[in-house]
């Protein structure tokens, strides 16, 4: 299953597991990154520089480490 890290730019996805530690699994839930919420990575910082990401109406930049983490099922277009 691909992660939140793989997933091509633009590309739907839907949140299927949080493998992060609890303290960021809540602040992710917080921000509506939860299991089964829809997805997409708009922009990709440097080398291994952070995501910015867009769940809903919200936008928040997320370390690629614990993009790593995040099991997504791409949408088709």
């Amino acid at each position: 299953m691909p992660t939140l890290a793989e997933l091509p730019l633009r590309q739907l996805a839907r949140v299927c597991h949080l493998r992060v530690e609890p303290e960021l699994a809540q602040r992710l839930i917080a921000l509506g990154l939860r299991p089964d919420r829809e997805v997409e990575v708009i922009r990709r910082g440097w080398l291994s520089g952070p995501l910015l990401v867009r769940v809903g109406a919200t936008e928040f930049m997320m370390r690629r480490e614990a993009a790593k983490l995040i099991d997504v099922e791409p949408l088709s277009s």
